[in-house]
């Protein structure tokens, strides 16, 4: 199963990587690929989605609903 994050604040490639960091670190995550250009994070597995925006979130991001 794939999610859809919106994830905002995210400015360069270092952005980016920590993003995929925080969401790899997340129980029942597969795989990420997060794109800069149009800020989505796309996220297999069967992760809850709060416990997604939690690790975003924690990062120092945010995530629209």
């Amino acid at each position: 199963m794939s999610q859809i994050l919106k994830i905002e604040g995210m400015t360069c490639n270092h952005c980016k990587m920590r993003a995929e960091k925080a969401l790899q670190g997340v129980s029942g995550v597969e795989s990420v690929k997060v794109d800069l250009a149009s800020k989505e994070a796309v996220v297999t597995g069967n992760a809850e989605r709060a416990n997604l925006v939690k690790a975003v979130v924690d990062a120092g991001y945010s995530v629209e609903d």
